[in-house]
């Protein structure tokens, strides 16, 4: 049965009443919201949840309030378990939860209200908010004026974003809704052949085609660049606009490169990237590969064969070993000078960052200019404009800082106990990617680390079982990390002990990342002096792209080292190959 509506305060959970009763989900099962007939009482729009935009859907068919557990995770509200569990229902199917977020703020008009959401794992928008919720403040929806009316004085127009800057996809029954129209998008709006259904056909004649060469007993190699300071990083691009201008080196469409190098540090300057920005946009090309042709000689060599019959590509293909790589040189032609500046590139992602929304105008218009110019096409569906806070790269990126992606640490916590070391490496490949976040990581992992040496007997003993519980934890309620201000001193405090080396980046009392690292077997026997300087040595090389350039300043809780990282020989190993200047 569904359970029956009445008042409820702030915190409240199904009443004793409803316990072992039926929740109802509701009965949408429409393609699109915007399909939903006018005489649905289902409305949604965007709100504001404990200050974060939020869609929330008004559903006279559901019978209580609920939030999707991955918003929950993503804004890091306190879940709370129940004892009792419901059963929710949805078209015919049923869900059982039995955990809450309590409390929650939700501004509607001027008015701050309080929710507690029943979490469910698989729902495809942010909030629900039901019938419970509507009767509690005897609100009415209006479908024919879009308007949620109630007695306390609420008047609020619905299906209208709180902020016109903000845009979101929603699922609902598993439906992909757009909440928001590329017209009403400031900026973007403007460019709306940018923002094609499909691909216009055959991508135009660029500088770059894609070719493949083969050379007998030999495979193309590509090494990535090494990471620069931002004071590197001003000098390369001053040597190579001077080097283009002499007419030394020209641009190259080669699929072999080696990293650049430095012999000497160059004069100060520049910023940190992505350090003081407040406003996001994030572009994804539509099928970014398709869109570099390959050269008409080359054509052949992507021949692939199916059941119907052989084909061959005449546009680059996914899956080509330097497909990335070309891609990536289109991408850095068309936006080379604005590169670092104010936009990050990871092949077909366009990261457009800003410190406010004046810049973030112009910003955006330089960036979609460019794409039109060039002939390059966004898939509108999987943009995001104007955003506080953005998912790149697998984390989530605001004002504060960096945070982990709760969406990517998932797969972390549904991980089941390892049967196999290469299970293990797969899980620790999998959390070691967020391990900045997680202060003495590989101390933690080293029972599950030791299981992977070589020869080693595989016994999960009690203390895997609890060192694969604690990254699990942590890896939940990793900290927020700030971006780093080069402008002003760091701090690097570090710690070792025979188990490894642990290390803090700080600045201004906020974390920038944390770093450890377990000892060899020929180092675990070092003196007390020797491991509290590999830790100084780690950390410095470790952040030498944050550090160089910069002053730094060195705790440790060995006080002899003070004495003896300023004598010749210890203090050329423990600065000449980072080249920080540091105090100890």
């Amino acid at each position: 049965r569904t359970c029956r509506t009445h008042q409820k305060t702030p915190g409240s959970v199904p009443t004793d009443e409803e316990k072992n009763s039926v929740l109802k989900l509701g009965q949408l099962q429409y393609s699109q919201l915007e399909q939903v007939p006018e005489s649905e009482p289902v409305l949604a729009g965007t709100f504001l949840v404990n200050d974060h935009p939020t869609v929330v859907l008004f559903d006279s068919g559901a019978s209580f309030t609920f939030i999707s557990k991955a918003y929950a995770l993503k804004h890091r509200y306190e879940i709370t378990e129940l004892k009792q569990k419901y059963s929710i229902t949805d078209a015919g199917s049923s869900i059982n939860t039995n955990h809450i977020v309590r409390d929650l703020r939700l501004q509607v008009g001027k008015e701050s209200l309080f929710i507690s959401p029943l979490v469910l794992p698989q729902l495809g928008i942010d909030v629900i908010l039901g019938m419970e919720w509507l009767k509690q403040h005897n609100a009415m929806i209006d479908v024919e004026s879009r308007t949620l009316r109630s007695s306390s004085g609420i008047d609020v127009v619905i299906h209208v974003p709180l902020q016109e800057h903000m845009y979101h996809t929603v699922n609902v029954a598993e439906a992909h809704v757009e909440a928001q129209a590329l017209a009403k998008i400031p900026v973007a709006c403007e460019y709306p052949d940018v923002f094609p259904e499909e691909l216009p056909g055959l991508p135009p004649d660029r500088d770059v085609e894609f070719r493949i060469d083969l050379v007998l007993g030999m495979a193309p190699i590509s090494k990535r660049p090494y990471r620069m300071a931002p004071d590197e990083l001003k000098e390369l691009k001053t040597q190579l606009q001077e080097q283009l201008d002499k007419g030394f080196i020209r641009p190259s469409s080669s699929p072999l490169g080696c990293p650049a190098l430095f012999v000497e540090k160059k004069d100060q300057g520049g910023k940190r990237l992505l350090g003081g920005a407040t406003v996001f946009s994030k572009i994804d090309l539509r099928s970014g590969y398709h869109q570099i042709k390959v050269r008409e000689e080359q054509i052949p060599k992507t021949a692939f064969s199916t059941r119907y019959g052989l084909y061959e590509y005449l546009v680059m293909s996914f899956g080509l070993t330097n497909a990335p790589v070309f891609f990536m040189y289109l991408m850095n032609l068309v936006l080379m000078n604005v590169l670092d500046k104010f936009v990050v590139v990871f092949i077909d992602d366009i990261l457009v960052y800003s410190k406010n929304e004046k810049e973030h105008e112009e910003h955006l218009r330089i960036v979609l200019s460019r794409l039109r110019e060039h002939k390059l096409y966004a898939k509108f569906s999987k943009c995001a404009f104007w955003l506080k806070e953005v998912a790149f790269l697998g984390h989530i990126l605001s004002a504060k800082g960096v945070a982990v992606d709760p969406s990517k640490v998932e797969d972390v916590l549904n991980w089941k106990q390892p049967q196999t070391v290469t299970v293990i490496q797969s899980f620790l490949g999998l959390a070691g990617y967020y391990r900045r976040f997680i202060k003495d990581f590989s101390k933690i992992a080293k029972p599950m680390t030791t299981l992977t040496q070589k020869n080693a007997k595989f016994v999960w003993s009690p203390k895997c079982e609890e060192a694969f519980g604690t990254l699990k934890e942590l890896l939940t309620s990793a900290p927020v990390l700030a971006q780093p201000d080069i402008t002003k001193p760091f701090y690097v405090y570090c710690d070792a002990s025979g188990s490894g080396l642990g290390c803090v980046l700080m600045q201004e009392g906020r974390v920038i990342a944390y770093a450890s690292s377990q000892l060899r077997k020929h180092k675990v026997n070092y003196p007390t002096h020797d491991l509290e300087l590999l830790a100084v040595v780690y950390a410095l090389k470790k952040w030498r792209h944050y550090l160089l350039g910069n002053t730094c300043h060195i705790y440790t809780d060995h006080k002899s080292l003070k004495l003896h990282i300023h004598t010749t020989g210890i203090k050329h190993e423990a600065t000449s190959l980072v080249g920080v200047n540091q105090r100890l």
